[in-house]
């Protein structure tokens, strides 16, 4: 089968960002007037969401509660993330450069919880044990639509509250009602976890469209709800897009949870996959190919299910057992689903042009991106090119050329 050259498109997009991030920081946790007592012990909770510099952040909010007199540590507030065991998200802040001897202070990693009051709601509510019993505890997280659902609060501050600091037992206990629960319930158990717990400030970022750190907020336990909302409209307008919204086949390079909670980011791809959802109206992509799994997912291949065709390469690097842990407990099972599997990244590729109904895979609108937070730089064929080329936000980069080195995809 002969498959289409492609050539190298940019596409612009605004790229405000913060460039002094420590300055920032300290700054700003100054000029919220939070008080952190002096001799305390603060938990500083950090999640799985792949964040820009993340580790960078985490450091210098180490050193301003140390400025302050006080004794910091790091619990990992993720979920079930890690394949759910203390060990595996230690490793996955460790995959973001959060260790102990960059950090400067010691990592809490247990799946121990204590529960809280948890008022009229039907579910238990619960707080990670080491931040519980922590005399503060200071959560950072990134603002952003999330992969499940849409809602007022999507992914962020709230939802750590409500998911992150709640381990197992709390993504368990949302989970098991579906994207209904993700989207009602998370506000009001944040809100119980906000009363009853000893949250004393929150930090909340956003990223731009090219993956770095545009905004930084840093908003008192009263201030979280309502500024969490104005920073999700924010991030859905920062967000980058693929340039068209009708196309054959993509082809993603990479997925995993450092990328996306899901692999691959939803709002980009336009495939939710969860039973009893609606699916995005656009982009409206036939087949999605996907061809390997980052080393900083540990294994963790949930999203393959949003793909249609998979690499061999791609499904040596699945730990089931980790995989099916968060599945399990998402509770979409869709997302889980082995796709059709193929011995190479090109056999990969004529699968999905054989199945993209009657069209000449000459004339096939194809698209190649490295993964879905890297979109400024992608790879489109020549039917998509004839539709943007005359896009001010686009620049066409080198020409048309052979997307295979034999069977393997060609350096990005």
């Amino acid at each position: 089968m002969e498959i289409p050259k492609m050539i190298k498109i940019k596409q612009f997009f605004n790229s405000e960002h913060i460039d002094d991030i420590e300055r920032t920081v300290t700054d700003l946790i100054i000029s919220s007037g939070i008080k952190i007592k002096k001799g305390s012990s603060v938990a500083i909770a950090v999640g799985s969401r792949g964040i820009s510099n993340i580790n960078r952040i985490v450091k210098t909010v180490v050193s301003c509660v140390k400025e302050s007199g006080a004794f910091p540590f790091i619990v990992p507030a993720m979920g079930s993330h890690g394949g759910a065991t203390a060990e595996g998200q230690k490793k996955v802040l460790e995959g973001y450069g959060i260790t102990e001897q960059y950090i400067g202070a010691h990592i809490k990693s247990s799946m121990e919880v204590v529960e809280l009051p948890r008022g009229d709601l039907k579910h238990r509510v619960y707080m990670d044990k080491n931040a519980y019993e922590a005399d503060a505890t200071i959560i950072i997280n990134r603002i952003k639509p999330h992969t499940d659902f849409h809602g007022k609060h999507e992914s962020g501050l709230m939802k750590m509250c409500a998911i992150g600091l709640g381990k197992h037992k709390q993504a368990l206990e949302i989970h098991k009602y579906g994207a209904h629960g993700l989207r009602e319930m998370i506000v009001l158990t944040a809100r119980q976890v906000l009363k009853y717990g000893n949250i004393i400030m929150g930090i909340g970022i956003v990223e731009n469209a090219y993956d770095q750190v545009k905004i930084i907020k840093v908003l008192k336990p009263s201030e979280i709800e309502d500024e969490e909302m104005k920073l999700l409209n924010i991030a859905r307008e920062s967000m980058p897009c693929l340039p068209t919204d009708k196309i054959d086949v993509l082809i993603i390079d990479e997925i995993g949870k450092d990328i996306s909670g899901t692999g691959a980011d939803t709002n980009i791809i336009g495939r939710i996959r969860i039973r009893g959802e609606n699916e995005p109206q656009k982009p409206d992509i036939t087949n999605i190919v996907m061809t390997d799994l980052t080393e900083e997912s540990h294994g963790n291949g949930l999203g393959v299910g949003l793909a249609d065709f998979i690499t061999k390469r791609l499904f040596e690097k699945i730990d089931l057992k980790v995989t099916y842990e968060n599945v399990l407990t998402s509770n979409f099972l869709q997302r889980g689903n082995i796709p059709i599997i193929a011995d190479t990244d090109k056999q990969a590729v004529e699968y999905a042009l054989r199945t993209c109904g009657p069209i000449e895979p000459a004339k096939a609108r194809i698209i190649r991106i490295k993964n879905t937070l890297k979109l400024d730089e992608i790879y489109v064929s020549e039917s998509v090119l004839d539709e943007i080329k005359n896009n001010s936000n686009i620049r066409i980069l080198g020409e048309f050329r052979d997307m295979f080195n034999g069977d393997k995809l060609a350096d990005f």
